[in-house]
């Protein structure tokens, strides 16, 4: 039923739909994969310092499209919806065999001259061999060692760990792994996330965690864990403070500046004092503009921002949270801050 064990550790695997990495289990030596510490004192640091982030503005055909026929801007749980139907599209993409149909049909294309049909069989070749290196080769999408040096050594047992905004929930999944023996409660309004993308996350996917009872590395599966998903509307919790852990990934970056306190304020509300707020978000970086234009079709559905840590961090700061930890993996920043 589980394809791997404690036997298996620092072996890697690349499968149809994503790599299973269960390379360096003790978490030792992680500082290159996270380059922290970039900031020494937030209150010294500026807007003018940083710069604003960098907005990407091309839209998918989609967004496009409907906003034409309906005569106003894509409200944002409908950009959002189409967002997490095209995205988890490629989740669950048989990327090798998918690559071969692909070059035989533009073989046929050519061989046809039917250059409209090359056209579009060179960009959709170009978007799935994109997908392919970022997120099964280099695996920089889930990022499980990136990940697992931004979340280690919190003081924290048996946790209670609220992700807001959870998609498929990976990243509360690895911090679950990591701590085990407490709750995560996961929260998109999204209904198609529950049933779809955290459904039918693989459940042979290995985290690699911790085994309660020694503390030696153990490697976890979903089926294995404690979790709970509700779709509502984040801003409808009816829950306190009273999670060890509030997290976000990739949900700051999605709102102009003048909501960003908003959702701040989330996790604010419902993390225990001396609790931590863990929050990613997509580099500003050449590759990750690329990334964002070559795929436009299938990821710009919604308001989307690039940041640095700093920029990432000032927000941050300066919405009452004194940062614990900083930096950046492959694609993401990453922050672990507490309540000021």
């Amino acid at each position: 039923m589980y394809p791997y064990t404690e036997e298996d550790f620092e072996y890697t695997e690349l499968t149809p739909t994503y790599r299973a990495d269960l390379r360096n289990a003790t978490n030792q030596g992680l500082d290159k994969f996270i380059n922290a510490n970039l900031v020494s004192d937030w209150s010294q640091l500026t807007w003018k310092d940083v710069g604003k982030p960098y907005e990407v503005k091309n839209f998918s055909k989609d967004r496009l499209e409907w906003e034409t026929e309906h005569q106003q801007t894509m409200p944002v749980k409908t950009s959002w919806e189409y967002f997490n139907k095209a995205f988890h599209e490629l989740f669950i993409t048989d990327v090798p065999v998918e690559l071969s149909a692909k070059k035989k049909a533009l073989k046929k294309s050519f061989k046809q001259f039917d250059f409209k049909e090359v056209k579009s069989g060179i960009g959709d070749l170009v978007q799935l061999s994109l997908w392919n290196y970022a997120h099964r080769i280099e695996d920089g999408v889930w990022d499980p060692r990136g990940k697992r040096a931004l979340f280690e050594r919190l003081d924290v047992k048996n946790p209670r760990i609220l992700f807001l905004g959870a998609a498929e929930g990976y990243e509360a999944m690895q911090l679950h792994a990591m701590y085990p023996g407490g709750e995560v409660v996961m929260v998109d309004y999204d209904e198609f996330c529950k049933t779809d993308r955290f459904g039918k996350f693989p459940t042979t996917y290995p985290f690699l965690g911790s085994n309660p009872q020694t503390g030696s590395p153990k490697v976890w599966y979903k089926d294995q864990m404690n979790i709970t998903y509700l779709v509502e509307d984040i801003r409808n919790l009816e829950f306190g403070k009273e999670f060890d852990i509030v997290l976000s990934v990739g949900l700051l970056e999605h709102v102009p500046d003048q909501h960003k306190p908003e959702i701040l304020d989330m996790h604010r509300r419902f993390v225990k004092p001396n609790g931590y707020m863990i929050m990613t978000t997509p580099r500003n970086q050449f590759k990750s503009r690329m990334y964002y234009r070559v795929m436009a079709e299938i990821m710009n559905h919604t308001y989307r921002e690039l940041m640095d840590i700093r920029q990432m961090g000032l927000y941050v700061y300066e919405h009452g949270f004194d940062i614990v930890r900083h930096g950046y993996i492959k694609v993401h920043n990453g922050i672990v801050a507490r309540e000021r």
